[in-house]
């Protein structure tokens, strides 16, 4: 034994050990409803301070991830329209060789023109000179319209771009803003998130998940509430008044029948609520006018 624990025998089987350590942990489900209650309103004002603490971020997380979304997709239709460029380009040198092999095509018939011996075979060759000219002019017409495709697409691109350069320079002014938010508040949240998971082995596994799916469906982020003038604290409908004894009972788990929410007392929640004594003053007064009537 050293400072009060007993210290693991060396040669202890460890699967020996580890059984004697989890009987040593306290089980959940042997708790009590009050001490369930009251360790889950632990866990929902811990929670309540993470959500806090995220919402000094307000909207810059979501901002941030718009703003890489819309570079992405910039990114991409600047990619599209690189290729759409590329294309037209290669489009051009092909018909650039083509013009090359028309305009030789026209040299050697122009050439045997010279050697034939019939009107039929100078028809012919003078036909395939005025096809292979068609063919060049059409060649010319297919670059000159490509020439115009690019110049778009480049003016296309350069805008693109432009809009990638101004979204880069948003995101980092948003990035640096958010980091300096996130600096501030990720050491109060790592010890605030520690202690939720303390709150969370505490409470049996049925419960902390009815807890959450509450949570996660309630408009301000609370499972839990306690009794706010004979009214639930989250919804602030009515409670009847045998619901609300059973709850300052803290023999079972109440829900509010309107929203779902876990109801807990405000003294289990360490909530001191004040008696307004309006009433009765009003109710002093009166006796005392009479008394004075009396008199008189």
């Amino acid at each position: 034994m050293q400072g009060g624990q007993v210290l693991p025998d060396p040669h202890m089987h460890q699967s020996h050990y580890l059984f004697i350590r989890n009987m040593a942990k306290k089980d959940p489900t042997d708790l009590t409803v009050e001490k369930k209650l009251e360790t889950l309103f632990q866990l929902q004002t811990t929670l309540s301070q993470i959500d806090e603490k995220r919402a000094l971020r307000g909207e810059l997380p979501l901002e941030v991830q718009d703003l890489e979304d819309e570079i992405a997709g910039l990114r991409t239709r600047i990619e599209k329209i690189e290729n759409e460029i590329s294309e037209f380009k290669a489009a051009i040198t092909q018909k650039k060789g083509d013009i090359e092999d028309a305009q030789a095509s026209v040299a050697r018939y122009k050439e045997q023109l010279n050697d034939v011996m019939n009107n039929r075979e100078y028809d012919m060759l003078n036909k395939e000179i005025v096809f292979q000219e068609l063919e060049i002019e059409l060649c010319n017409k297919k670059i000159r319209e490509a020439l115009l495709k690019i110049e778009e697409k480049e003016a296309l691109l350069a805008q693109n771009q432009e809009q990638v350069d101004c979204r880069l320079q948003i995101l980092d002014e948003k990035k640096n803003e958010l980091d300096a938010i996130m600096q501030e508040t990720r050491e109060e949240e790592d010890k605030l998130k520690e202690k939720a998971r303390g709150y969370e082995e505490k409470i049996e596994e049925r419960l902390l998940t009815s807890f959450k799916r509450i949570r996660k469906n309630a408009r301000n982020g609370l499972g839990i509430v306690y009794v706010q003038r004979d009214a639930c604290g989250g919804c602030f409908n009515k409670i009847p008044p045998q619901q609300q004894l059973d709850i300052k009972m803290h023999k079972k788990i109440i829900v509010c029948e309107y929203c779902g929410r876990i109801l807990i007392d405000p003294e289990l929640a360490g909530v001191k609520t004040v008696a307004t004594d309006e009433k009765p003053k009003k109710r002093a007064s009166r006796s005392r006018k009479k008394v004075e009537e009396s008199e008189d």
